[in-house]
């Protein structure tokens, strides 16, 4: 293993005195600001690599996370119709799948796109909202706090790979 290095830390801290809102945006953002930082300067080759028996990767973590806020924000919040996700009845671990030219940069780019697409919707609701889909059982402020948990979870997930590919380690 060669020791690799994180790039320097430019990750936005959340508000440490804020309403409600910003406090939840300022913390998502945070999450979101954490898988970039992690996966930025892996190889393509590091980032698809698996080194579990599931088909986890940086790669794919990423891939998965960026249908997770188009499925959440556009499809469930809003009802939009046709949104792109990978995973299928048939294939439930399709978004953490990757192929051998798969760019770790188009994909950052990718999920940059979806959490601005997020950012968007977030933008035409009010927190107590209800989502279109779901019987609209859950509301804009359930759905954000969700995407904290399932981003800081899968950014945790990134932390430890990082860690196992090239020994970058860092907060």
């Amino acid at each position: 293993m060669t020791i690799g290095a994180l790039p320097q830390d430019v990750r936005s801290a959340p508000p440490e005195h804020a309403a409600e809102r910003e406090s939840i945006v300022g913390f998502l953002d945070f999450q979101r600001d954490t898988v970039i930082w992690k996966s930025t300067g892996l190889s393509d080759a590091d980032a698809a690599r698996a080194l579990l028996p599931s088909p986890t990767t940086v790669s794919g973590l990423i891939q998965h996370l960026t249908d997770v806020e188009r499925s959440w924000f556009r499809t469930d919040m809003e009802g939009e119709v046709g949104v792109p996700e990978r995973r299928t009845p048939e294939d439930r671990d399709g978004a953490f799948r990757i192929t051998a030219d798969t760019s770790l940069d188009d994909l950052i780019a990718d999920y940059r796109a979806a959490c601005d697409e997020s950012r968007a919707v977030v933008a035409r609701h009010q927190l107590d909202d209800r989502c279109a889909l779901h019987e609209h059982r859950y509301t804009l402020r359930w759905i954000m706090l969700h995407m904290i948990e399932e981003t800081a979870r899968h950014a945790g997930h990134i932390d430890i790979l990082r860690e196992l590919l090239d020994g970058a380690i860092g907060e």
